[in-house]
């Protein structure tokens, strides 16, 4: 028979640290950005609105990212979960805070340090690979309220500096590496990753651009250090992709699609992994007033190292048209596009679409022909546990199911494909709502939105199937 899925496929699940670990004050962390951003809707709207303070208002807000689930106390416990499940792999996050508290010092702090050693040390008593994000939505506050976040090209050396030493200090535990998560999210939502909120909605495009541009330049010197400390190592870049259709064969819609597919999709990744800006980019550029700020050697430097692998998070596609009224505008994720008459979609408005993950794998290969990674995959729902304790998501299974059969599928059509590591593979706090009752998790986390709940965890129905799933290398759907 042949085999769908190849040996050494890295399944697994991944987490950020800024959503499971909790203890955000402990072992001397500094402060970072999602410690001030409150759970619930006011979230979404701090997101998405020009102004956001930077400051914690308890009278007003709830802080649910200040506990999460207890990651930093319950890691063994959680790992050995992960163990059971039979994870290959497991995609976390470094707190950069935890390791600089303000971000800018000489010295790291050696509390955050020996912390992810010993969550390193667990992880391979199991024999699970740490799949490692060195940036995920956590820049130190410090850092946003003295340098203005990515728009500082100063934030750039204290990047590197941050990079070196993790991959000094991990070199023996860390084979994969990712460089900033969703790095172009920062085009919907530039306070998670690039540190700064837009004053005005008319000066959006000047500050984002050339924080996109230092964020570059610090993938390509992180790229380059890696290399150099840990050669047998491999570090990717890490993007949102939703494949961007048409809503009709209007050439007019046809065109519009193209056009914010290629700047949301691929921008980011082809100086990522191409190392220069796309053509596309300069009249766009031209048409938003945007002139870069660019050091000598920089273009250079991205030119001499791009990434060795794309990894991306996939949830959903997007539906474009050129003039749409607000009526038709659809939900998930902040993408934005209109609704797709062919898709349903989750309890909060994410269409499900797993053929775009197939179409987006293809994509992805055939532009840049390097390995890719679904880092990111997994539906949000609310979870009743029933009378007897047991938790019956059979709906996130049929989600899970449908996008695996997908990825088979991109394989079988030539797609070289690392691994398959799904979101959330714990309950956890949702990025973009602050929500635990918007829950991705195979192990439930007994939190709750108004932040009361016992921490236990419990395996969901879906943790016996993907448990299935990996012992099969897929095959076993």
């Amino acid at each position: 028979m042949v085999k769908r899925f190849p040996e050494g496929f890295l399944w697994g699940g991944a987490t950020a640290a800024n959503q499971l670990e909790g203890g955000y004050r402990e072992g001397r962390k500094g402060l970072s950005i999602p410690d001030v951003l409150p759970g619930g809707k006011e979230r979404l709207h701090i997101l998405q609105t020009p102004g956001f303070d930077f400051e914690i208002h308890e009278d007003k807000y709830t802080y649910p990212n200040h506990e999460a689930i207890d990651f930093y106390h319950r890691y063994k416990e959680d790992i050995a979960l992960f163990a059971e499940m039979g994870f290959k792999a497991f995609r976390m996050s470094i707190a950069w805070s935890r390791i600089f508290p303000n971000g800018d010092e000489l010295e790291p702090n050696e509390e955050g340090l020996a912390f992810y050693d010993r969550v390193f040390d667990e992880l391979h008593k199991y024999g699970i690979e740490p799949v490692v994000t060195i940036s995920h939505y956590e820049l130190p506050l410090y850092l946003v309220k003295n340098y203005g976040g990515w728009r500082s090209g100063e934030v750039v050396t204290f990047f590197e500096r941050y990079a070196k030493l993790l991959f000094n200090r991990y070199k023996d535990k860390v084979k994969y590496w990712l460089t900033f998560n969703e790095i172009n999210s920062g085009l919907m939502m530039p306070i998670m990753g690039l540190g700064f909120a837009i004053e005005k909605e008319e000066d959006r495009y000047q500050p984002t651009f050339q924080a996109f541009h230092h964020q570059f330049v610090a993938s390509s010197l992180a790229v380059k250090a890696c290399h150099d400390i840990i050669p047998d190592a491999k570090i990717g870049c890490m993007l949102i992709q939703a494949p961007t259709y048409a809503y009709d064969c209007n050439p007019e819609n046809v065109m519009y699609a193209l056009q914010e597919g290629r700047l949301f999709n691929h921008f980011c990744g082809d100086v990522q992994v191409r190392g220069e800006y796309p053509a596309f980019i300069k009249r766009y550029f031209k048409e938003h007033n945007i002139e870069l700020e660019i050091q000598p050697g920089d273009l250079e430097l991205l030119k001499q190292y791009p990434v060795d692998f794309i990894s991306f998070s996939y949830y959903m596609s997007r539906t474009e048209k050129k003039n749409k009224t607000a009526e038709e505008v659809g939900q998930g994720n902040m993408i934005g596009g209109v609704k797709n008459p062919f898709l349903k979609a989750s309890e909060w408005g994410w269409e499900i679409d797993p053929v775009g993950l197939r179409i987006t794998l293809n994509e992805l290969y055939d532009r840049y022909r390097k390995p890719l990674f679904v880092v990111e995959n997994g539906l949000g729902a609310k979870d009743k546990v029933e009378a007897d304790g047991s938790i019956q998501d059979d709906y996130r299974i049929d989600y899970l199911r449908a996008h695996i059969e997908q990825m088979a599928e991109a394989i079988e059509d030539g797609v070289e494909l690392m691994g398959y590591t799904p979101w959330g593979c714990i309950d956890l706090v949702s990025a973009s709502t602050g929500e635990m009752s918007k829950r991705y998790g195979f192990i439930y986390v007994d939190k709750h939105d108004d932040g009361s709940g016992t921490l236990e965890r419990k395996r969901k129905k879906s943790f016996y199937w993907y448990k299935d799933v990996i012992a099969t290398n897929g095959e076993k759907l």
